[in-house]
């Protein structure tokens, strides 16, 4: 496999795990203890193509690869013909009860195969590609006894008819969304590319935009809660008439919604609640909507147990064996790294590497960094961590590439286990890692001893 990935590709997953950050593409090649959900989210991904809607709630501690999960699953979208977009929710930058902000960020974030974020002005352009395509494939749009002059504006004409035609449904929910549609088209083939940026920019749910680019499109206000839902719809419609099978959303950290105050986490639990009744109400098709959060946040008092209606609807019976979690389950388990697949994680990462380094390196890495020191690096790891192997994998790819195998491959005396002991310092933790270690001679409370004289 490793022999196959592009030098592209290749710098791209190392450069990214270098910085301690999860690879935004290629990560089939570090893919490990996924293969259980291959087969449902394949079938998920077929159901959604074909134009049902799938709901997915995705449950891990920090650490367990819950982004690593949802990148995997973006990237499994994009092959079987969908679009993707992420977005964290956060109290202050995507709060999950205005639903118009949570638009607007997945538009901002909106990417497909071929397009990186933000793809919404290619996707709309390639929707009216595509109409003009079926406009010219039903019939002659040339005017009779007027010649090819007239062709352009019978062609405008069947394309705003296709137009109507593809958007009556969503209309009577958004009729802004088609209002903005034909003022973009209008404003392009004017050639006044201002305002049909701002006009796209409000149909991404930006807000303050020009009130004359408003006007143009006739179209008022900014986008609301409400409206946000029809305009879903709409891009739905747009990305299944531009040749895409449907559109994967990822709600990345919903469990942040347990630190918010207690009558805007009752709002953002409502408006789960109604995005998911609205997913399986079949109003969305062509939509694969996923939520990721903690076991506490599915769990504990200040979560979804807040709300009943919701409990209910994302209740699920896990065993006390993970191995026999249900894959077809509204909730899918993760359930962390081992030290056994931190050292077949380091495998692949040690593959990748090795397939893209000169020869005498290649032979260096394969002889250095077996899976005996794999191992001795996870445990090490591990160990700084308080033996929470769990939230390690971050460290100990990073440590991996960055401190382990570069050397190895640019110094040739360079032995790992002779001559690099394993350093940890606050600066490059996170919080979680950070309450898990002791690192720059802190201590414990347990440590500390307190003069009672």
């Amino acid at each position: 496999m490793t022999e196959q990935v592009s030098t592209a590709r290749r710098r791209e997953v190392l450069d990214a795990l270098r910085r301690g950050a999860v690879p935004a593409a290629g990560l089939d090649l570090l893919a490990v203890s996924l293969d259980r959900f291959e087969r449902s989210v394949a079938d998920d991904l077929a159901a959604v193509a074909a134009g049902g809607s799938v709901f997915k709630a995705v449950r891990g501690e920090y650490g367990s690869g819950k982004t690593f999960f949802s990148r995997w699953l973006a990237e499994q979208a994009k092959r079987a013909g969908l679009a993707t977009a992420e977005a964290q929710i956060s109290e202050n930058e995507t709060p999950l009860h205005k639903l118009e902000t949570v638009y607007r960020r997945l538009t901002e974030r909106l990417t497909t195969a071929t397009f990186p974020p933000s793809a919404l002005r290619q996707v709309v352009d390639g929707w009216f590609y595509a109409l003009e395509e079926d406009a010219l494939a039903a019939g002659d749009l040339v005017a009779a006894g007027a010649g090819e002059a007239t062709e352009p504006a019978a062609l405008e004409k069947a394309v705003g008819e296709l137009l109507e035609a593809r958007l009556r449904e969503v209309g009577r929910s958004a009729p802004a969304f088609a209002a903005a549609l034909r003022g973009y088209r209008a404003a392009t083939v004017a050639g006044d590319q201002a305002t049909a940026a701002a006009v796209l920019a409000w149909l991404g749910g930006q807000p303050h935009v020009a009130a004359s680019a408003r006007r143009a499109a006739g179209v008022r206000g900014d986008l609301d809660h409400f409206g946000a839902l029809g305009f879903l719809q709409g891009l739905l419609v747009v990305l299944r008439d531009s040749g895409f099978r449907g559109l994967l959303v990822v709600l990345d950290e919903v469990e942040t919604l347990q630190r918010v105050r207690s009558d805007t986490r009752d709002k953002a639990l409502n408006s789960l609640r109604q995005l998911i009744d609205e997913v399986h109400s079949g109003r969305f098709p062509g939509l694969f909507l996923v939520i990721t959060g903690t076991p506490a946040f599915y769990d504990g008092p200040q979560g979804v147990a807040r709300l009943a209606p919701l409990a209910q609807r994302l209740a699920t019976d896990f065993t006390a064996n993970p191995a026999f979690d249900n894959p077809r389950a509204v909730q899918l388990r993760l359930v962390g790294f081992t030290e056994a697949s931190l050292v077949e994680l380091g495998g692949r990462v040690r593959g990748v590497f090795a397939a893209g380094a000169a020869p005498d390196a290649a032979a260096r890495i394969s002889t250095l960094v077996d899976d005996a020191y794999l191992g001795e690096l996870a445990g090490a790891v591990a160990g700084r961590l308080g033996g929470k192997v769990g939230i390690a994998p971050r460290l100990f790819l990073k440590k991996l590439v960055a401190d382990v195998l570069d050397r190895v491959d640019q110094f040739p005396a360079f032995d790992p286990r002779r001559d690099y002991p394993l350093t940890l310092n606050s600066a490059e933790l996170t919080d979680l890692e950070r309450n898990a270690a002791r690192v720059d001679g802190a201590a414990s409370a347990a440590d500390i001893d307190l003069d009672l004289g």
